[in-house]
């Protein structure tokens, strides 16, 4: 299999596949354990575990943003990449101080880390090939497969033993699996040394501050923002006001750079694009939002009323969180060959209906759990098929969405703000996941102001909320449905 692909890829793919596996495994490895960490380790109620998850998480997914834009100026991206290794790495080993303000401080610098890492390596395996190279798409499904695998064993082997043996012997673990990934990523940096814009760039060793230049002063300016994310973190009704700002100033920004841009045949296409943009992002967010609940509320609801004993083995709550990335390796390839299959047939839904769909199966997957309550133990716990299924069509959903939306970006921006559009996707799963921390508090009760429920109580508070995230789903998917026409107008062509 590698021989296979390293002689039809580019001989740096594969080193840049297993550094992103380990990543990956760093990354799923902390956020699978976080929201059980806080509640049985931390001694926090659901609520404020939940907030906390969802503005780490958010901050996660905003920081690359500003990675991308560092390596490109100063950094390179090999230096930008190796700097968020360490720092990922540095954070899983400071979290073992097993405290609150080390697990903040921890959190910090992952988020700082993941920002730089996750930002640019997936610009170098573009860089690997020219503009019309036709391997770049097959390229990018093997290195999106290599993301997946790392999420699997994360979610296995790290829930595994962080439950079992520690939440410390899960987060060292997670640690151990980033320094795995620096290492591939240094000792094969021949393979891929010919993708441009590698090294530190001249506006980055210029010098900047007395002796040091500009990379050496965003490096230890990146420490100083630890701090800034440990408060945000910790006072996260501040991301409140910072996520809604800039959405409104991105969503002002594009459509400004559209009204720019040149029309087509007198008729204002740009500014009709970044306009369906907009609109995508609000969709986006919301399916994400609600699907961003398996670290918190799906997990919580796993630990206490889901019957996860399989042939007298107990499986640990936060591992059923594996389901949806062993889905996506299993079905990942299969909807790739079902959309050509359709295209060829002239059956392809557009994209305002794939959204649509993708939410349907999204509700779906929460109203499932009002099957599993035909189940029911006397312990008040539904089978584990109920997640069996959920996670099922969450993953389907999700292949409906996630694949079509960066591809979307592209197509929808003009050229010269391709960047700035990109980072606005971005800031949409960055308020997605912040919004799907305040969901989760909907399922609240156990620990928060003193409360605990009985299992019946949690159970039916639990159904009771994914079956109204499941109805309310459903609602918003029939009006993208109903507008998906004119949604298709605004988009003018782009399929």
């Amino acid at each position: 299999m590698t021989e296979e692909v390293q002689q039809g890829q580019p001989r740096g793919l594969m080193t840049l596949f297993f550094s992103e596996m380990w990543e990956r495994f760093c990354y799923y490895g902390m956020r699978t354990l976080l929201t059980l960490y806080l509640v049985k380790s931390l001694m926090k109620g659901d609520a404020e575990a939940s907030l906390i998850y969802g503005a780490y998480t958010g901050l996660v997914y905003a920081a690359p943003i500003l990675g991308g834009k560092m390596a490109d100026k100063f950094l390179g991206y090999r230096f930008a990449v190796m700097l968020g290794a360490v720092l990922m790495a540095i954070g899983e080993f400071i979290i073992l101080g097993g405290t609150e303000q080390m697990l903040m401080i921890g959190m910090g610098a992952l988020i700082i880390g993941n920002g730089y890492f996750k930002a640019n390596i997936s610009t170098i395996v573009g860089k690997l090939y020219t503009d019309n190279d036709p391997r770049r798409d097959s390229g990018f499904t093997i290195f999106y497969i290599g993301i997946n695998v790392g999420a699997l064993l994360a979610t296995t082997i790290v829930a595994y033993v962080g439950e079992t043996y520690g939440f410390d012997k899960g987060f060292g673990l997670a640690g151990l699996g980033m320094l795995t990934g620096l290492l591939i990523f240094y000792s094969g940096r021949k393979n891929y040394a010919a993708a441009p814009g590698l090294e530190i760039t001249e506006a980055g060793k210029k010098k900047t501050l007395g002796p040091l230049n500009m990379a050496q002063v965003i490096t230890i300016g990146s420490l100083l923002l630890i701090p800034l994310c440990y408060v945000l973190v910790l006072q996260n009704q501040i991301l409140d006001y910072i996520l809604l700002g800039l959405f409104v100033y991105v969503s002002w920004s594009l459509i400004a750079a559209g009204r720019k841009a040149d029309t087509l045949d007198g008729v204002a296409v740009w500014k009709d694009r970044m306009i369906a943009l907009i609109i995508f992002m609000v969709i986006n967010i919301t399916f994400w939002a609600c699907f961003e609940q398996a670290g918190t509320s799906l997990t919580l609801f796993a630990d206490r009323n889901v019957d996860r004993e399989i042939m007298g083995w107990l499986m640990p709550a936060s591992m059923t969180q594996f389901f949806n990335p062993f889905f996506i390796i299993v079905f990942g390839s299969i909807f790739s060959v079902m959309w050509v299959k359709l295209s060829k047939m002239g059956k392809n839904p557009n994209i305002p209906l794939k959204f649509a769909f993708g939410i349907i199966q999204l509700a779906l997957g929460f109203l499932v759990t009002q099957v599993g309550m035909m189940f029911v133990n006397e312990a008040f716990q539904v089978p584990l098929l109920t997640l069996f299924f959920l996670y099922l069509l969450h993953t389907t959903g999700e292949l409906f969405l996630s694949p079509i939306g960066l591809s979307m970006v592209t197509k929808l921006s003009p050229k010269n703000i391709a960047g700035t559009a990109m980072g606005a996707w971005f800031l949409s799963f960055a308020i997605a996941n912040y919004v799907g921390g305040k969901i989760a508090t909907l399922t609240g009760g156990h620990g928060d102001s003193g409360v605990a429920l009985t299992s019946a109580e949690g159970l039916d508070k639990y159904l009771n909320v994914f079956s109204t995230i499941g109805l309310v789903l459903l609602g918003i998917a029939l009006i993208i449905i109903v507008l998906s026409g004119r949604l298709q107008k605004l988009m003018h062509g782009v399929k």
